[in-house]
């Protein structure tokens, strides 16, 4: 742990602690690869120090300057295609993530996935499969339930803001909720059939439940 806390550059400060309120629980949230988007509320980590995050780390450093089982809800929003090995990262994410709890992960679906010069993939609605025991065509050795996919057309809006003009702003915005709630009703079919048809859909989210033997 300590080689990899030299590596890192600084020593990550001492992770949230769950607060007891009544008979409430507040959740400790991690948000990995924050960039400029650091999230209220959560542990922000990130590899630059530049930008305020709570831990600088290189996610392709194995393992995170993190324990075991230390978060509730893990959001990692447009990192894993920039990254060498997703699968890897998935594992470490279950590492660090209770038994029960919730990793959050937003990506480029691969109809929209290399429209970044960086980007090394993009993801489709097959990537939970990778994580399901029964799964023989590459079950990773982590389990993850699938909670939801979704879909998105006309995702990070925060940074479309300062790119589009209003009337191409709000367009994107109406024609993407519609394209996304016909995504929503299947999004295998459209991720099969007809993605392409309006252009590709620029992210796909999918929310996992993180499962630990006893």
């Amino acid at each position: 742990m300590a080689d990899v806390r030299r590596r890192s550059g600084r020593l990550p400060v001492r992770p949230q602690e769950s607060i007891t309120v009544g008979s409430a629980t507040l959740v400790k949230r991690l948000n990995i690869g924050c960039g400029e988007f650091r999230k209220d509320g959560y542990v922000n980590l990130d590899i630059r120090p530049d930008v305020g995050a709570d831990i600088v780390h290189d996610l392709q450093e194995f393992p995170y300057p993190i324990p075991d089982n230390e978060f509730d809800v893990v959001e990692a929003d447009h990192v894993l295609e920039h990254l060498r090995d997703p699968f890897q990262v998935m594992r470490e994410l279950h590492r660090i993530t209770k038994n029960g709890g919730v990793v959050v992960i937003r990506t480029p679906h691969f109809s929209r996935g290399f429209s970044h010069p960086e980007h090394r993939r993009g993801f489709d609605v097959s990537f939970p499969l990778y994580f399901q025991p029964r799964f023989k065509g590459g079950y990773q050795g982590v389990e993850f339930e699938q909670k939801e996919i979704r879909l998105t057309w006309f995702a990070q809006r925060y940074l479309k803001q300062d790119t589009l003009s209003p009337v191409q702003y709000r367009l994107g915005v109406g024609l993407g909720a519609v394209l996304s709630f016909l995504a929503g009703l299947s999004p295998y079919a459209c991720s099969r059939l007809w993605c392409f048809w309006v252009g590709g859909f620029e992210e796909v989210m999918f929310r996992l439940a993180v499962k630990k033997g006893e």
